[in-house]
């Protein structure tokens, strides 16, 4: 983990890592695949000292370890960090405060770079002792989130947000700010915000430089999907349909240019064959793998509303051919989302049509108006029986 700014396209090589790990421990990668993934892994393990890490997948059963490896590499760990202390000790002696900073930072990420995930957070809390500026405090920040995301440890994610938004209140510059921008927005739709992280996202379109966490093809097949289920129509077609920087990319993503246009041109076969071919990289995304149920649910309910929107009534033969699938599947579909309150409307089965009853803003406003009211006087009536007393 060598610097928090990825230059343009370098991912952190650690969230490289986390991901092809977390494809070894899918159900869906097939055998041979895994073989190339576990020497991938192990030379990435290699290649950085990550002892503890190597010690936990042998363990696991991911990874077959060998002894004299292990030794090997804590021999070398033990050696670097005896080196590092006498840097900073050094420093301490003979040199200023900048460079005794400096040396900390040093062992910091050499703490991150060998896996030591709590070793390297005390290290970094001491770095930032002897940090003064905003924006390299900012940066030891970064550094934390991504080993937060390595982990994906939320709770740490989410008290270095905040900290990092307290430091913004001291000054900051607008790349730092912008940056956060796109760490939240993970955050958030690692956690099932997906609407905040779909404004955070189209915030930073513009201004994308958190290439450490993934590519600008990434970015946009988040952003895109974030956006289907929380934007209305017009919002998605100023920000997301028209938007040049996601035009210029969304070719690069299979299926996705597909999975947008033909759900705001109403094109639904279309829309549900980009959709189930959408489906393998949403499963076999560590971010949003364990939400893919849920997001599968929220699309079909944008669709479908989407649909039902333009009719008073219709027949569900129409619909089943508008989507390209059978009636029994409309069907089974519709009574789902209904019973879950999903959608507004009902099935007449003997008739074999759809009839909407949308909900009145209007209407649903006043039934809340009155219900606070009622509230509102039973407080008043216990409070004064108490004062009556």
């Amino acid at each position: 983990m060598d610097g928090s700014v990825g230059e343009e396209g370098k991912q952190q090589p650690h969230l490289v890592l986390a991901h092809k790990l977390f494809l070894l421990s899918h159900p869906d990668v097939d055998d041979l695949a895994k073989v190339d993934l576990r020497a991938d892994v192990l030379a990435a393990v290699k290649s950085d000292d990550m002892a503890s890490l190597y010690e936990s997948l042998g363990a696991g059963g991911v990874l077959e370890t060998e002894a004299a490896l292990l030794a090997e590499m804590r021999g070398r760990i033990e050696e670097e960090i005896r080196k590092l202390d006498e840097k900073i000790a050094d420093a301490e002696e003979n040199l200023g405060e900048s460079e005794v900073r400096e040396a900390h930072l040093a062992k910091s990420l050499y703490f991150i770079r060998v896996g030591e995930k709590e070793k390297a957070l005390e290290q970094l809390k001491v770095t930032e002792g002897k940090t003064v500026a905003v924006g390299q405090k900012m940066d030891l920040v970064f550094h934390t989130l991504q080993i937060g995301f390595f982990y994906m440890d939320f709770d740490l994610i989410s008290k270095s947000i905040d900290k990092a938004k307290k430091l913004f209140e001291e000054g900051g510059d607008w790349e730092r700010k912008n940056r956060l921008k796109v760490y939240e927005g993970l955050y958030c739709m690692a956690t099932r915000n997906f609407k905040k992280a779909a404004s955070l996202f189209l915030d930073s379109i513009s201004t994308f430089t958190t290439y450490e966490l993934f590519p600008y093809d990434t970015f946009i097949f988040y952003t895109v999907l974030t956006s289907v289920i929380s934007l209305d129509r017009v919002s998605l077609k100023a920000k997301v349909v028209d938007a040049p920087e996601i035009l210029a990319v969304i070719g690069k993503v299979p299926h996705l240019s597909e999975f947008l246009n033909s759900l705001y041109n109403c094109q639904y076969k279309s829309f549900f064959a980009a959709f189930s071919g959408l489906t393998e990289q949403i499963k076999l995304d560590r971010y949003l793998q364990p939400h893919f149920r849920y997001y599968m649910r929220e699309v079909r309910t944008v669709v479908y509303s989407q649909f039902l929107e333009s009719y008073k009534s219709v027949t569900m033969e129409a619909m089943a051919s508008a989507f390209g699938v059978t009636v029994d599947f409309i069907d089974l579909e519709l009574s789902r989302f209904i019973a879950a309150g999903k959608l507004h409307c009902k099935i007449d089965k003997v008739a074999g049509v759809l009839e909407t009853n949308r909900p009145d803003a209007r209407n649903a406003f006043y039934q809340a108006t009155i219900k606070q009211g009622d509230f509102l006087l039973n407080r008043i009536q216990k409070l004064s029986r108490v004062i009556d007393l």
